[in-house]
């Protein structure tokens, strides 16, 4: 296999990699263990994550509520009293989230800090809960509190602003045409159908604008690369004070693990006809998730991810879904959390999962503006070898490589002086196995990845 980098196409910048601290974070109460999960997600010597997705909590009512995992709901800043029909604010709610939150940030790495929900308050829902309306595919927004949701959120993004969080974005809707709600209900969400969207996010541009807020809109986060993303796109930049203030277009690679060829057709049909437009995958885990945290085929199913999502899709960040997940122990005694840290449920005990060495790859030695090239390579029907090149802004040149197969021996062309190659394999990781002069021949490892670095 040779790589020609003469000939190589300069494509999108990258924005950065992050990840959420969605659920989990109240959880984690210890500050000493704050401090070292903040560290290994991002400072230096960690993943050397930027960007931070926060959740802004719905809320719960407890004489109504269907969510029975604490992990799948949360607390929220608005306190509804029942009785008297009004709510106020309490800032010092969800304390342990914002606690760690600051923590992150101080590790000096982040740049872009989202707010996003899963569902309005459960006091603005038709019935008044954070989980979805009773029957699936049905909004459980009223479009009476549209206003009063939108004034909601931007009240405490507000106060977030002033407090001196450099928060950038605000994303309302999360996966609007998933069903959310009926007889089952396991987390937060809220279904929208296309045009409540439209009329949600435009009130939101309006608010925004109002109040002379330094925010811009990050959505809708739609939950796949095909389906209804095209025609969310559509309607939203339909109108022009929502494309105004919508800066990123922000959608979910689920659901297509082993289709490059989607990728590339969902650039074609939606990045390149909107160029003025930015566009993040801000979620992805394994879904179904069929490897366990010990399992290292983890890794390079998301580092293999990562790569498609950026190089044939034309992602300009890259986001895992969520940072920390609950120990889940099946039958065969293995555990299938699908973050990238596991965690039982008081955080007594913690772990890294192998899929965090499948990001760390990308992180770790991409710097934020670095740019993406296209080397005409494209696996074949196998998927099994994948190659992904940038450039760096400091003009190195970056090859990842993720072998789900034997062994590989590829070929590289150009002018370079040295090269260094990081490994990772099931024995081993991020561990220096070259580092020299360069040298146009090199042998990739069964069932590893390689960041190489030229010169």
């Amino acid at each position: 296999m040779k790589l020609e980098f003469g000939t190589a196409k300069m494509m999108q910048s990258i924005a950065g990699f992050g990840t959420s601290s969605c659920w989990w974070s109240p959880f984690c109460k210890d500050p000493d263990i704050q401090d070292e999960i903040a560290s290994v997600l991002y400072s230096d010597k960690g993943l050397n994550l930027n960007i931070y997705r926060y959740n802004v909590g719905a809320g719960y009512d407890p004489d109504n509520c269907r969510i029975s995992n604490p992990w799948r709901r949360s607390e929220s800043f608005y306190k509804y009293d029942k009785k008297s029909g009004s709510g106020t604010y309490d800032f010092s709610a969800d304390k342990t989230a914002v606690d760690f939150m600051k923590k992150c940030l101080d590790e000096g790495n982040i740049d872009t800090l989202i707010f996003f929900a899963n569902s309005p308050h459960w006091s603005l829902t038709s019935t008044g809960q954070s989980s979805g309306s009773l029957l699936p595919s049905t909004c459980n927004l009223p479009k009476m509190n549209y206003i009063k949701y939108a004034d909601y959120f931007l009240t405490i993004s507000e106060h977030f602003l002033n407090q001196g969080f450099p928060l950038k974005y605000i994303s309302p809707v999360n996966e609007p045409q998933w069903k959310w709600g009926g007889d089952h209900v396991w987390q937060e969400g809220c279904h929208f159908e296309s045009e409540e969207i439209l009329e949600l996010f435009h009130i939101f541009a309006t608010e925004i604008r109002k109040r002379n807020l330094p925010l811009r809109l990050y959505g809708p986060e739609s939950g796949e690369m095909g389906g209804l993303t095209e025609e969310y796109l559509t309607v939203l930049l339909s109108d022009k004070d929502i494309s105004k203030y919508l800066e990123v277009f922000a959608y979910h690679s689920y659901h297509d693990d082993n289709n490059p060829q989607k990728r590339l057709e969902f650039k074609k049909d939606l990045l390149l006809s909107h160029p003025e437009k930015r566009f993040d995958m801000s979620e992805w885990c394994e879904l179904p998730n069929k490897s366990h945290t010990h399992d290292f085929k983890g890794a390079l199913i998301t580092a293999r991810i990562i790569g498609q999502d950026l190089i044939y899709a034309g992602a300009r960040s890259w986001t895992s879904w969520v940072a920390v997940n609950q120990i889940s122990l099946k039958e065969d005694g293995n555990d299938y959390s699908d973050g990238l840290i596991s965690a039982s449920d008081d955080f007594s005990r913690w772990y890294i999962s192998e899929r965090y060495y499948g990001l760390a790859h990308f992180s770790k030695y991409l710097p934020i503006g670095s740019v993406c090239l296209d080397i005409s390579f494209f696996p074949d029907e196998k998927n099994d070898l994948n190659l992904f090149a940038f450039l760096t802004p400091s003009n190195e040149r970056i090859i990842i490589s993720v072998n789900e197969s034997g062994k590989n021996e590829i070929s590289l062309s150009g002018e370079f002086e040295s090269m260094k190659c990081i490994e990772s394999t099931k024995d081993f990781k991020l561990k220096t196995i070259y580092e020299g002069p360069f040298t146009q021949s090199l042998s990739i490892a069964p069932e590893s990845i390689t960041t190489i670095i030229l010169k």
